[in-house]
């Protein structure tokens, strides 16, 4: 059929009320939100944003209400869609932006697609990955590896991927969203190896929407974190305090997750994984560790500085 591209919509979306289809790959996909209240009477107050690219830019696409439990969990990134029948709005300025593994596409931020049950009602169509063509264009999925021993020189909110050997993992602790709230937020803290320095990566890893990769995190399994955030801790203390956390955009995987994930093609992967090769399990396991309470960042050393 007669397809439109991202940047043709642009330009004219005020001046039409249906749109040709979209081909799109997805480069990156959020957390789902949950948006209800108890005095609003939504049936599926579910949204989830995803950044989708053909050859003349990436634009955001938005997910909304019954389609999230329906789709969310097979709009994988790297996935190439068909989207028929959808909407066109202007984007909502307040929203994260992950950071693009090719700094040189060009984004739309000014309008996104909006994916609806109605009004009008989307179809959505997954292209199996043996069928898309090269001569649609389509981008490829990039990332922005980093090795242990590249991390110490980047700066503060850097976003980065990283792919390591879990090492130790806490149990889940809860933080309050909000004080007096009655909202929390679940994280667990990880340390993970890759060979390139004597020091762990490590990681605050927050419940992404893969509640099956977040609790079976554990030693000895290849753990990849994507569009993770470098923490700096900047207070005046003797010793510099460095970690991961994850963003809105996190994905995680772990062993048994991997196959057919874009990255796996990734140089930096290829290298740790002939790193991991060269080494022996039995060694790696003496160094591992489970639970417990970990207090990160270390308190101060005396009350008065606390």
């Amino acid at each position: 059929s007669k397809l439109t591209n991202l940047g043709h919509l642009e330009m004219t979306w005020r001046s039409r009320v249906h749109f040709h289809p979209l081909l799109v790959r997805i480069l990156h996909k959020s957390r789902l939100r949950y948006y209800g209240k108890p005095e609003k009477k939504v049936d599926m107050p579910y949204q989830a944003y995803f950044e989708v690219a053909d050859g003349s830019g990436m634009m955001s696409m938005v997910l909304w209400s019954s389609l999230c439990p329906e789709w969310y969990k097979s709009m994988k990134v790297g996935t190439v869609l068909l989207l028929e029948e959808y909407a066109i709005k202007d984007s909502y300025p307040f929203k994260t932006q992950p950071t693009p593994g090719d700094s040189q596409m060009k984004r739309f931020a000014t309008i996104e697609i909006s994916l609806n049950v109605r009004n009008p009602p989307t179809k959505i169509s997954i292209i199996p990955e043996e069928m898309v063509k090269p001569e649609w264009g389509l981008p490829e999925v990039k990332y922005r590896f980093i090795t242990r021993s590249e991390l110490d020189d980047l700066p503060h909110n850097h976003s980065c991927d990283v792919i390591g050997l879990v090492t130790f993992v806490g149990r889940a602790e809860r933080a309050r969203k909000r004080e007096h709230g009655e909202d929390f937020w679940l994280y667990r803290w990880a340390h993970a190896v890759d060979g390139t320095s004597d020091q762990p990566f490590i990681l605050e890893l927050f419940a992404t929407s893969q509640p099956d990769v977040f609790e079976r995190i554990h030693p000895m399994t290849y753990l990849v974190c994507t569009q993770m955030r470098v923490v700096r801790d900047v207070t005046e203390r003797a010793y510099s305090t460095i970690y991961l956390t994850t963003s809105n955009e996190s994905q995680i995987f772990i062993t048994g997750w991997h196959k057919g994930q874009p990255y796996t093609k990734d140089t930096k992967v290829k290298n740790f994984i002939q790193w991991t090769k060269s080494q022996s399990e039995a060694n790696q396991i003496k160094k591992t560790v489970i639970g417990g309470y970990y207090p990160f960042p270390r308190p101060p050393d005396n009350f008065s500085k606390y």
